[in-house]
């Protein structure tokens, strides 16, 4: 496929999640139907690890259709071949490689006047499509007062350093929507300049009733982030460096700063040493105070004391037990002694 992006204006490329439901077995060469697959696109340049520096890419869920968008410079000018692979995630395929050849061309109609406004209550990706930006337009023409409108860029706040929202219904990450035409600005946005919209900005002031026009709730802007470009004033250019000789002018000699004075570090010693010694001195006398004197210990000395006793008991009775066994032979030695007299006679 070959597609083409203008040089300063949005580019917007729709990946559609039913051209390729097709080509997945075994649904529709068994069963001839389609099948709603949470389908997953990865895309980058041809021969490279990402995508071109000016192009982007977002997909909400595997169930929803994936955008390549972005604005390309001036020095983007080329052609950029996309890679776009597809994976399956019910069957694990990744069998889908398709090539997508952009084609950057030169601006036409340029754009002096360009505005960009702050969408609070919507994400990148419902932003993307055309319907969604055929309202946007719709609200920005009247608020202008001009039909002549093209899209310039559209940013996710994440990418400006916004807040990452919760996953819950009513939280949004925001969008920052940039449109160009060639009519200079109406009264409405020109308030955006003055002090006083500066001031009730600060107040945290909202959009003036006159200038608030949004049929879509949702596509209502932040009046107090709203920024206006005019490129119709030529830029002056920046100031060129004078060229020095190269020579460093003589300064006189370096006199040294003087010493600093004495420092005392006895206070010092006193708040790292001392005082931690005392605090430690008083919480050991109270740790001896409660396990002495308030008989925290007299479960364990009376379970020693036990174990001392019966271990006295036990050799009290290992020595009865020795003198129970000599017994019989003191009984036996006069028998003893009366037979060998009487063998002598």
């Amino acid at each position: 496929m070959i597609t083409e992006a203008t040089v300063g204006k949005l580019f917007v490329y729709e990946l559609q999640r039913e051209g390729y439901q097709r080509e997945f077995e075994p649904f529709h060469k068994v069963y001839d139907r389609d099948f709603n697959d949470p389908l997953v696109f990865k895309c980058n340049k041809e021969r490279f690890p990402d995508l071109p520096r000016w192009l982007r890419f977002t997909q909400k869920d595997p169930y929803k259709n994936g955008f390549l968008y972005g604005t390309p410079l001036p020095e983007d000018q080329g052609r950029n071949i996309i890679q776009i692979f597809v994976s399956n995630r019910r069957s694990y395929d990744d069998v889908i490689k398709e090539r997508l050849v952009i084609s950057v061309v030169p601006a036409g109609k340029q754009q002096p006047y360009q505005a960009e406004f702050f969408l609070e209550l919507r994400n990148i990706e419902d932003v993307l499509p055309s319907f969604v930006q055929d309202e946007i337009k719709k609200d920005t023409k009247t608020l202008w007062d001009t039909k002549d409108l093209e899209f310039v860029n559209i940013t996710s706040a994440l990418d400006r350093g916004g807040r990452v929202p919760l996953p819950l219904p009513g939280y949004f990450e925001g969008v920052y929507v940039k449109l160009g035409s060639g009519k200079p600005f109406s009264e409405c946005m020109l308030k955006t300049l003055t002090p006083e919209h500066e001031r009730k900005c600060a107040d945290g002031g909202k959009m003036p009733g006159e200038c608030k026009i949004c049929y879509n709730p949702v596509n209502c802007i932040t009046w107090c982030k709203t920024v206006l470009f005019d490129l119709s004033k030529p830029i002056p250019p920046a100031r060129v460096p004078t060229v020095g000789s190269g020579i460093l002018e003589w300064g006189g000699e370096f006199n040294p700063p003087d010493s600093p004075p004495e420092r005392d570090f006895f206070p010092d010693y006193i708040i790292t040493i001392i005082i931690p010694l005392i605090i430690a001195v008083i919480l050991c006398l109270i740790l001896a105070y409660v396990m002495c004197c308030r008989r925290e210990g007299v479960v364990q000395l009376y379970h020693h004391h036990t174990i001392q006793g019966n271990f006295n008991e036990l050799r009290r009775m290992a020595g009865r037990d020795r003198s129970t066994m000599d017994r019989p032979r003191q009984c036996l030695q006069p028998l003893i002694m009366s037979e060998q007299t009487m063998a002598g006679c």
